[in-house]
């Protein structure tokens, strides 16, 4: 959520296989092994733990409270409501489920219908209640992929946001305009929810209130504006964006647009207050920078990005850096793995939590991480 899943980003052999979710992104075939950045490079990690074993698990978000996780899965948990996740399910599923897992026992259980697709999921202040974006109104299958034709290509599938209890009870449908809602998070002071939707013709963020009522326009740019979260004061906004500038790749972006797709490039990282105001770009480094969360100081972003790999041809490797909000004193927080993204500090600051494919045993599998962090 801290989520869409664009550009030559995200979650690898899970596009080959038809399980991107628009959260994050990933494609191409596996990159080569690299050196280490820096010997102890992960010093910001402490005792890191791995929580799903097993196929794509994505986009992990904490609770109010920091005692439980949202994540997607491709794992199919749908019959155990309270599988224990130290083993993948027997059979996978085609796209997306959304689950809850309890951090103190470990087990998790299903939230969303078990039909169409998901992402993106978030809680709502009280952690009785969650957000996330499905399209199982449109069907009970996951869409189809779009047709490879050179570049990546992600499609705008029909999602809505829903916001439903933790038992998967009291769904509520929150959006029904046409084409994509999704890639929702809510405000820590617990009053707003921002998102990316196509609703007036291009992708835009957008703001509301808990209950879906009052929605306005955040983002006005031509391009993709999305995978917004709020700082934690609630008064600022940090996005991902992709404005095409020539005339050219603005033409080309509204033809696929009227496609109902998107062919993204680069993604840089900006800012700006909650009431839309004030935006300001922070990274210029012509890289896929996506995730971005804030820190708990408030005034440094942890993200992923392809940075140090983008000219090399083949897959990139994706890490976490932190950069300071006036895109100063970048650092990067991790080396393992070849693919690491979707941060998320804890509500009191003192985890993390992200996804990675170190200690993968099959590839294209990803799994959600946590750790101490150490300042």
């Amino acid at each position: 959520m801290r989520r869409m899943s664009f550009g030559r980003v995200v979650v690898a052999a899970a596009v080959a296989a038809g399980l991107w979710a628009p959260c994050g992104f990933a494609e191409g075939p596996a990159p080569k092994p690299r050196a280490a950045a820096s010997s102890g490079a992960e010093r910001h990690l402490k005792n890191i733990r791995q929580l799903t074993f097993g196929r794509q698990n994505a986009e992990a978000y904490f609770s109010f409270d920091g005692r439980k996780l949202i994540f997607q899965s491709t794992n199919n948990w749908m019959k155990d409501s309270f599988a224990a996740t130290l083993k993948p399910a027997d059979q996978g599923l085609g796209c997306y489920q959304m689950y809850v897992m309890d951090l103190d026992s470990d087990t998790i259980r299903l939230v969303s219908t078990g039909t169409g697709a998901t992402t993106c999921g978030y809680f709502f202040p009280g952690d009785r209640r969650v957000i996330y974006a499905s399209t199982y109104a449109s069907g009970p299958n996951c869409p189809p992929k779009p047709k490879r034709e050179g570049a990546y290509r992600w499609a705008l599938d029909d999602y809505d946001l829903y916001a439903v209890r933790i038992d998967g009870q009291e769904m509520q449908r929150l959006t029904s305009t046409p084409g994509y809602d999704a890639e929702a998070t809510v405000s820590p002071d617990g009053r707003t929810i921002v998102w990316t939707s196509v609703r007036d013709g291009d992708l835009d963020l957008y703001a509301m209130n808990l209950d879906g009522t009052k929605p306005r326009r955040l983002t006005e740019e031509i391009g993709y504006d999305g995978g917004a979260f709020f700082s934690p004061d609630s008064k600022r906004i940090v996005y991902r964006a992709s404005h095409p500038a020539d005339p050219a790749e603005i033409a080309k972006y509204k033809e696929l647009l009227q496609q109902r797709l998107v062919e993204p490039g680069q993604l840089e990282i900006f800012v700006m207050n909650a009431d839309g105001s004030g935006k300001r770009q922070v990274t210029s480094n012509g890289a896929s920078n996506f995730s971005p969360f804030f820190h708990p100081d408030g005034t440094r972003i942890i993200f992923s990005s392809n940075v140090e790999t983008k000219g090399e041809g083949g897959r990139p490797s994706f890490h976490l850096y932190l950069i300071g909000d006036d895109g100063a004193g970048l650092e990067r927080v991790t080396v393992e793995g070849q693919f690491n993204s979707f941060p998320m500090f804890s509500p009191d600051g003192k985890r993390l939590v992200w996804v990675s494919d170190r200690h993968a045993k099959e590839p294209g599998e990803f799994n959600v991480f946590i750790a101490d962090w150490v300042p």
